[in-house]
């Protein structure tokens, strides 16, 4: 029998979608500064908000803080409830407990708030055990500064370490926040989506239109620009016959588009897509995926055109 799930965390459970802020701010991955600026994230951000979309999740290390601090601006420009989710980087160098707690300090100074709805450890980095920063995180929760605790990028395994340790606190795991799309279903078929179902942990869906591969933009021979051309290979020859596949069954749902069908198969997964916007048109994108649901024939037939490409 699935775990109950924690009161605390049940807004996770009736989220739909949230929006990922990765992009806001970042130079790296995103290029931000070229082709899209604060004014086109910031009506992005009213979008979704329009949008009946109110989880919003950022990160300390997105853009150097610039995420956190662009949230935090237009927090104070709705009167809207927004929910918000951030994130502690577990640095090599970071060997004190004390440095998650500083952290989370420094991510609500920038977002101006005086606690977040879900705080999660990003990565499992060593050379700290996963039971260091969970011990970190509990203290965190206990404090009032963070409502909910999670993980991210966390295995079957560790995620069940996590969740071991928050226990004998008497706090739940809220969430493992993990890559998971058409092009990349690892969690699906190691077990880890199961397990979460299992114990009552949201799984949230990040990269959930593989950088922008599912929007039907993009193909092997026109690849996206920057760092996200690196992909791999198998995802590149993937595209033509999932965008083809997704294009035709999007027909059937009043004409929705590839990269809508991709985040409403996530949907259908039982799992909380987080896609990104840099403008109005990527929120309004986003939002149309919601208030409709694909056939359970229809997950099949993406699922079956996907195992041709995924592991």
């Amino acid at each position: 029998m699935p775990e109950p799930i924690a009161e605390e965390t049940l807004f996770l459970h009736k989220a739909e979608m949230g929006l990922g802020t990765w992009s806001w701010g970042d130079r790296t991955m995103w290029n931000y500064g070229h082709g899209y600026a604060e004014n086109d994230i910031e009506q992005a951000f009213q979008s979704t908000i329009s949008a009946g979309i109110n989880l919003m999740d950022t990160a300390e290390v997105y853009g150097g803080g610039r995420s956190e601090r662009f949230l935090g601006k237009f927090l104070k420009s709705t009167s809207t409830p927004v929910l918000v989710a951030t994130k502690f980087m577990p640095y090599p160098w970071r060997l004190n407990r004390g440095a998650l707690m500083r952290s989370l300090d420094l991510s609500l100074e920038r977002l101006g708030l005086e606690h977040v709805d879900l705080y999660q450890i990003h990565w499992p980095f060593p050379p700290m055990p996963v039971e260091f920063w969970v011990e970190a995180l509990a203290k965190a929760v206990k404090s009032g500064k963070t409502l909910t605790a999670g993980v991210s990028n966390y295995s079957k395994m560790q995620m069940q370490r996590a969740y071991t340790i928050l226990s004998k606190y008497n706090l739940p795991l809220a969430s493992n926040q993990v890559e998971y799309h058409l092009l990349n279903r690892t969690v699906e078929k190691n077990g880890l989506l199961d397990r979460c179902k299992e114990l009552g942990v949201r799984l949230i869906a990040y990269s959930p239109l593989a950088k922008g591969l599912l929007t039907g933009k993009y193909t092997p021979e026109t690849p996206p620009p920057g760092l996200r051309a690196r992909q791999p290979m198998g995802r590149m020859k993937a595209l033509p016959s999932l965008i083809a596949e997704m294009s035709e069954i999007g027909k059937g749902h009043e004409s929705k588009t590839p990269s809508q069908v991709a985040l409403n198969w996530l949907i259908c997964k039982g799992t909380l897509p987080i896609p990104g916007a840099k403008n109005v048109k990527q929120a309004e994108e986003n939002a149309g995926a919601l208030g409709w649901r694909l056939t359970a024939e229809e997950v099949r037939a993406l699922d079956n055109t996907s195992d041709k490409f995924t592991k």
